[in-house]
């Protein structure tokens, strides 16, 4: 069975595309798939460092570098909070867990297959 096109009621729903001179130009306005976004673990390298400024002196460790969609990031950053039995958030694409968990973190996240560098 033939899908039914997508309708388009506006110039932002064709994402930045509004002519093509191409006669053989068919626009594929069909989302990307998210699986495709992801990177394997392995071939990822991320960063984890330690800071303390401007946060009143509370101690965060923060992950950075994470390449693929906001959900896995929120996923990722969900695991990471639940391994160290602490708190955090997803802010700006960095993964922030409450206290000095490093080696956790590290630890963690080389399980998981991925690359990590302390800073």
């Amino acid at each position: 069975m033939k899908k039914k096109p997508t309708k388009i009621k506006s110039l932002s729903d064709l994402g930045g595309m509004v002519f093509s001179t191409n006669p053989e130009f068919d626009y594929d306005n069909e989302p990307k798939n998210e699986e495709e976004l992801l990177l394997e673990p392995n071939k990822q390298k991320l960063i984890i460092r330690y800071e303390t400024a401007h946060r009143g002196g509370k101690k965060v460790t923060i992950v950075t570098r994470f390449e693929g969609s906001e959900n896995q990031l929120i996923e990722l950053g969900k695991l990471l909070k639940k391994h160290c039995g602490t708190g955090g958030s997803i802010v700006d694409g960095e993964i922030l867990v409450q206290g000095d968990n490093r080696q956790k973190v590290k630890d963690y996240l080389q399980k998981l297959g991925y690359k990590t560098n302390n800073i």
